[in-house]
C-alpha cells in the first residue's frame, strides 16, 4: 500500500508513521515529492490493513497499490524518475545515448573508440570489463585491467562510463570504476546481484532477460528499488521469439507499454536486439519514435577483427550518422 502524507506533515509525523511500519515487519521507502511524502509498504502480511496507518497524524490519505511491483509503479510515482549521473539528466527531455565496444580488448582500443564515441555525440561510454559469455572457450573479459582502462577513458573524454557487473562480490569493486553499474540480460533474475546493486545505491542499467516478461523484468528493478536505491534504469534488447533472421526480436511495444506501467527510465538496444549493424539504425530511429529514453549501441574501430559481438558493431562514421538520425527524430517527437 501507498501512505500520502499530509502538505503540513512534520517531519515527526513522517518518522513516527516509518516506525509504526517497521514495527509491524514491513519496510518503508519514502518518496519525497515536490509539495509532500509518500511512504510504500513494502512487504506481505496477512493482517495488513489500512485502518493501522490512515488515522496517524499527518496522513492524508491510504492507497493500495495492485501491482506486484510497488515501487517501479506509476500508482506510487506518477511523474517520470529524472535523476543526475555525472551532469546527465537521466530520464528528462533529453535522449541519452550510451556507445562503445562490447568488450575492452585493450588499452589502444578503448581510448581509441572512446573518442571518436564522444566525436560522434554519445554522452556516456559503454565497455565490458567482465564478459559473461555462452561458451566458456571465448572471450570473458580483462577484469579488473579492462576497469583501469575505461577509468582512463573517462578521464580522457569526460564521458561517464557504464560497464557490466556480473556477480555480487563484485559490485563493490566495480563502483569503484563505474558510474552506471549494467547488469546484462543472463543475470536479470540474478537476486542477489540485483540486490547488492541496490544496496551499493549507484545506479544500474538493467537489461530484460531474452525470455523475460514485462512485468518479470519490473520485478527484477523492484529488488534493486526496495533497498532504496532510486537510479534505476530498463533497457529492452530484444526477447526470444520462433523468428531466426535477427539475434532478437525487438520488443518494440515494450516501450510504450513500460511507460505506461513505470516512471523508471526506458533505454533501448538495438545492437543485442538485432545481432546485425545493418539494422541497428533503423531500429534504434524505430526507438526514439516509440518514446525510448536513450539508446545503448556498440561501436567498434575494427568490428572484424572484434573479440566479442562484431557482427552487431557499428564502425565510428555509421555511428555518427545514427546519432544525427535519432537526434533529428527526437526532435520530432518533442524530446532532444
Amino acid at each position: 500500500m501507498m501512505i500520502v502524507m499530509n502538505v503540513e506533515a512534520t517531519p515527526a509525523q513522517v518518522e513516527a508513521v516509518v516506525a509504526r511500519i517497521e514495527g509491524n515487519g514491513f519496510k518503508p521507502i519514502v518518496l519525497h515529492g515536490e509539495e509532500r511524502k509518500v511512504i510504500a509498504v513494502v512487504g506481505n502480511n496477512p493482517y495488513q490493513t489500512r485502518e493501522q496507518y490512515v488515522f496517524l497524524p499527518g496522513v492524508d490519505r491510504v492507497m493500495p497499490i495492485s501491482r506486484p511491483y510497488k515501487v517501479a509503479s506509476r500508482e506510487f510515482m506518477p511523474q517520470n524518475s529524472v535523476f543526475p549521473v555525472d551532469g546527465l539528466q537521466i530520464g528528462g527531455d533529453q535522449i541519452i545515448i550510451m556507445a562503445g565496444p562490447c568488450a575492452v580488448e585493450s588499452r589502444t582500443q578503448m581510448l581509441e573508440i572512446a573518442q571518436a564515441c564522444k566525436e560522434a555525440g554519445a554522452q556516456v561510454l559503454r565497455g565490458g570489463a567482465y564478459k559473461p559469455r555462452t561458451s566458456p572457450y571465448t572471450f570473458q573479459g580483462l577484469g579488473e585491467e579492462g576497469l583501469e582502462i575505461l577509468a582512463e577513458a573517462r578521464e580522457l573524454t569526460g564521458l561517464p562510463v557504464v560497464t557490466e557487473v556480473t556477480s555480487p562480490d563484485l559490485v563493490p569493486l566495480v563502483v569503484q570504476y563505474a558510474d552506471i553499474l549494467q547488469i546484462g540480460a543472463r543475470n536479470m533474475q540474478n537476486f542477489a546481484l540485483l540486490n547488492a546493486a541496490g544496496q551499493s545505491m549507484h545506479p544500474v542499467l538493467l537489461k530484460r532477460g531474452n525470455s523475460a516478461t514485462i512485468e518479470e523484468l519490473l520485478m527484477a528493478a523492484e529488488y534493486i528499488l526496495s533497498h532504496g536505491n532510486r537510479r534505476v534504469i530498463l533497457c529492452e534488447r530484444g526477447i526470444r521469439t520462433f523468428e531466426t533472421s535477427t539475434r532478437n526480436t525487438t520488443d518494440i511495444n515494450a516501450i510504450p507499454v513500460l511507460k505506461a506501467q513505470t516512471h523508471l527510465p526506458v533505454m533501448l538496444d538495438p545492437s543485442h536486439s538485432t545481432g546485425r549493424w545493418e539494422f541497428v539504425t533503423p531500429i534504434a530511429r524505430a526507438g526514439i519514435a516509440a518514446g525510448a529514453d536513450g539508446l545503448i549501441i556498440e561501436v567498434h574501430q575494427n568490428p572484424e577483427m572484434a573479440l566479442s559481438d562484431g557482427a552487431q558493431s557499428l564502425k565510428p562514421e555509421r555511428f555518427a550518422q545514427l546519432v544525427r538520425q535519432v537526434r533529428a527524430i527526437a526532435r520530432d517527437v518533442e524530446r532532444c
